[in-house]
Parts: C-alpha cells; sequence; structure tokens
C-alpha cells in the first residue's frame, strides 16, 4: 500500500534551468551543475520507485513511502523510500543513479566513474549515509505511538539496501561484503532471500510474535510521514545584466518589473523555526574578526562584508569529504544547505 510519492520538483528544476541559462559568473555555473545532479537522482529515485511499486504498491503486507525527509533532535535523515511490513521489518533504501558504473574496494570505499575524465572518483559510502538515516529513525521511533505486545512496544527492526541503475556496472570486492548493493530490478529476489533465511524455527518464533495488522502497518508508516519535512531551498539571483536589463533604468517602476523579470521566484522562510533549521556559526571578518556586517552578492558569488573596517571575506564551508555545502539565500536570511547529507542551518541574517 502506497502512503506516500515522491515529492514533485518540476518548480525547481524549471527555475535552476532558468537561471543556468540566462544567468553569467558563479550563478550560473553553479545552477546549471545542481541541475545536472538533480535531474540524475530524480532519474534514479524515478525508476527505483516504479520498481517498488511494481512489487509492494498492491499488497496490504508492506508500507510503501517514497522521498522522506525527518528531523529529530538537531539530525536529519533524507530517505529515498521506505517499506515497512507486517513484521515490523523497515527497510531503509537509497537508491543512486550512474551512467556506467561503480566501484567498491576492500575497505568499503565507493566510487564511481567519470566518462569525462576516463577514472575513478571517490564518493561518500550510500551504506554509511543510510546508517546515519537508520541512527536518526531509530531515535525518532521513541515518538511515535507503536503496537505491544504483552505491555512491550514493538520497534522496528532495520535493514539497509542500495540501489542502483539496472544499467550499471559494479565491481565488487572480494572481502569487503557489498550484498546490501543491488540492482533495483533485483529488490524482490533480495528482500526475499532476506525472509527465507528467517524461515528457520527459531526465525518463525520471533517474527510471529511480531506480526501485526495491515491497518497498524498503515497507521505507523502514515505517522512518519506527518513527519515529513521538506527541505525549504532558493537559487541565487540571476544578476539583472545577465537577463538583458540595464544598468540605468528609467524608473523604479520599469526597475522593479525588471527584477521581477529577471529573478527567480523562490520560496522564503521567515525565519530559522519555520525553517526546521538549526543555526551554526556565521562569518567573520579575515581581517579584524568582526561578525558585524552583511552578506552581498558581487561578482564571485555570495562574500561577507565588514562593518568595522570594510573588508570583504569569502565565505567558504567545510563538511564531510566529498560533500559541496552551499549558502542559499531567502529573504534577509542565510542558510548552509548540504545536498549530500541532508541538511540545512541558519548561517547569517543580514539586518
Amino acid at each position: 500500500m502506497l502512503i506516500k510519492q515522491v515529492d514533485d520538483r518540476s518548480e525547481e528544476l524549471v527555475q535552476l534551468a532558468r537561471v543556468a541559462k540566462s544567468g553569467t559568473g558563479d550563478a550560473a555555473k553553479w545552477a546549471a551543475k545542481d541541475l545536472s545532479l538533480r535531474r540524475a537522482g530524480i532519474k534514479g529515485e524515478t525508476e527505483s520507485a516504479y520498481l517498488i511499486d511494481f512489487h509492494f504498491r498492491a499488497t496490504l503486507n508492506w508500507a510503501v513511502i517514497h522521498d522522506l525527509r525527518v528531523e529529530h533532535n538537531g539530525r536529519v535523515a533524507q530517505v529515498d523510500h521506505l517499506l515497512i511490513n507486517r513484521w515490523m521489518e523497515c527497510y531503509v533504501l537509497e537508491s543512486k543513479h550512474f551512467n556506467t558504473g561503480i566501484k567498491i574496494t576492500e575497505a568499503g570505499e565507493f566510487m564511481r566513474w567519470n566518462d569525462y575524465k576516463r577514472t575513478y572518483e571517490g564518493m561518500p559510502s550510500p551504506l554509511l549515509q543510510n546508517e546515519r538515516h537508520i541512527a536518526v529513525l531509530r531515535d525518532l521511533m521513541s515518538t511515535l505511538e507503536l503496537p505491544t505486545r504483552l505491555g512491550m512496544r514493538i520497534t522496528f527492526a532495520f535493514q539497509t539496501l542500495v540501489l542502483v541503475s539496472p544499467d550499471a556496472r559494479i565491481d565488487r570486492p572480494a572481502k569487503f561484503d557489498s550484498s546490501r548493493v543491488i540492482k533495483a530490478d533485483q529488490i524482490k529476489e533480495s528482500i526475499g532471500r532476506d525472509i527465507e533465511n528467517e524461515n528457520g524455527l527459531l526465525g518463525i518464533m520471533k517474527t510471529a510474535a511480531k506480526i501485526v495488522s495491515s491497518d497498524t502497518v498503515r497507521d505507523v508508516a502514515q505517522q512518519l510521514v506527518n513527519l515529513h519535512r521538506p527541505m525549504k531551498w532558493a537559487i541565487p539571483e540571476v544578476p539583472a545584466k545577465a537577463a538583458g536589463v540595464t544598468a540605468k533604468p528609467a524608473s523604479p517602476i520599469a526597475t522593479s518589473k525588471l527584477t521581477e523579470r529577471a529573478t527567480p521566484r523562490i520560496r522564503e522562510e521567515p525565519d530559522s523555526t519555520a525553517a526546521g533549521a538549526a543555526s551554526i556559526a556565521g562569518p567573520q571578518c579575515k581581517s579584524c574578526q568582526s561578525e558585524e556586517g552583511r552578506i552581498l552578492y558581487g561578482k564571485y558569488g555570495y562574500y561577507f562584508q565588514c562593518r568595522q573596517c570594510g573588508i570583504n571575506t569569502n565565505i567558504k564551508f567545510d563538511c564531510l569529504p566529498g560533500h559541496k555545502p552551499r549558502l542559499r539565500k531567502a529573504g534577509n536570511q542565510f542558510y548552509r544547505d548540504c545536498l549530500e547529507c541532508g541538511t540545512t542551518q541558519l548561517y547569517f541574517t543580514n539586518d
């Protein structure tokens, strides 16, 4: 039974395409790259969602959730797909789309093939990414109304799977266990093998003690969907000259209309509470270390202008290896977003 479909991201793609086509400098480059990544990611999620729905949508023994993002105690889990069955087993599925292939080393490191450079390049481990998601979901269970048996709460038994495109090549190591990395069209068989491995007497007793009704599965899944918090986002403003706007418009009215055409509409968050974002340390002047100033947008992107000494400071973020967090503007607030870890944090507010 399908509980939640994939969120509609068509508006985001349209706005990114507009900036990539009409913008200049870093804003256009950022939009073009992000557009390519989003299209690839959406393609992988859509392919996996179709195969998951094909096998599990019509049965009452499974609840299907696509594209779930939850927040708990300052941590975020952004899960591509969730499958919950009547034995309270929760499969956390991560979709990865690769045009050519993926390689897993003996140390469990993941590498993707770069067809342009003709070589493999490093990437974050989707298995470890799923472990972080499961850690958040496991903590989140304390807030859910879960079924009980003999006065004891029945909690989820988590399983992890990484789904790659059926056309992709997987180079597997000899020693490292990569059995949880499968092609998306093998999902039914892979889950079937998990169930078969539990078909002994001990497995039957254990699963029979946890079996719940289809209505209970639907209720628990709906509780999770009710906690869905999609990440708010915005894109860099397109400089007026990039859209053919003259440097000195004839009137304030003309300026307003030209700016409206040149700048894509964005979703704005009125404050950090509405965005569901925790605050982090803001920018600091590289000369006098003052934290008083404003974030402005210039030729090379966003920068911090110190109010004390007037020095401009570049804005750079650190994250996990392979992650590329970006600055996002929403009204007079600026957020640090990392698409790879699915986090958003309030960084600075212009007064």
